[in-house]
């Protein structure tokens, strides 16, 4: 990345999380309109369920299909976004999988686990959306849940589709990138892709060139659609 790059990149950053903090106050400032309610009885109790429902989310496995895959969306989804971090990094110093020289083998355990994890939200995602439009199920067809929330409810599994494709490509140009002859020294032997190392033939035939700005494009779209999505959530 040129520091054009890294400019753009702090500012598409700042933009993000700034309109996140002012998205959070409304929140605040909105649940400060309720009634003062004193909560301080039964702390033990409720620190509890807090712990089991909201952290938890224990009500996702009352249902055993559907709170699996739930529960497979919330921790990889999770879990995935740790890379994040790195990611940041990356884009505000120009560097290219910063951790990896110094993490080491346990890099490439932490990127073959978030590429299966992905693939796993990959296939939980495209069964809920079976479910919520080519099955339809009777809860998801009540009168409540026409119109907004049932748009609402698709958008989240597109975008969720969308982050995890993006992630996936991106690792396989990398890898791509990583295995041919004239590659580009600067990319570091990043380990472990199980999945998107089956994906990296589809970029056979392109030139080097090619194949680096489609991992720059995939790099960005990843990024930006993650700032976008921690902001419509």
């Amino acid at each position: 990345m040129s520091y054009l790059d890294n400019i753009l990149f702090a500012i598409i950053l700042i933009v993000a999380f700034g309109y996140f903090i002012s998205n959070i106050k409304k929140i605040y400032r909105n649940i400060n309109l309720g009634i003062d309610v004193d909560r301080t009885d039964n702390s033990k109790q409720r620190w509890k369920n807090m712990a089991m429902i909201a952290l938890g989310q224990s009500k996702m496995v009352k249902r055993p299909i559907a709170g699996i895959l739930h529960i497979i969306v919330y921790v990889g989804f999770v879990v995935i976004n740790i890379e994040l971090l790195e990611i940041i990094i990356d884009g505000l110093l120009g560097t290219h999988r910063i951790f990896a020289p110094f993490m080491g083998t346990a890099y490439n355990f932490l990127i073959g686990s978030f590429e299966i994890l992905a693939i796993l939200v990959l296939i939980a995602v495209s069964v809920f959306l079976i479910r919520r439009n080519i099955i339809k199920l009777k809860r998801f067809i009540h009168s409540d849940l026409k119109g907004w929330p049932k748009s609402d409810a698709n958008y989240i599994l597109y975008f969720e589709i969308a982050l995890m494709v993006l992630f996936l490509m991106m690792n396989a140009s990398d890898y791509h990138l990583q295995n041919v002859p004239g590659g580009f020294s600067h990319f570091i032997k990043a380990g472990s892709f199980p999945i998107s190392q089956f994906i990296a033939p589809f970029f056979n035939g392109m030139s080097n060139e090619l194949v680096f700005l489609l991992n720059e494009i995939f790099w960005w779209l990843h990024i930006a659609g993650i700032l976008f999505y921690m902001n419509y959530l």
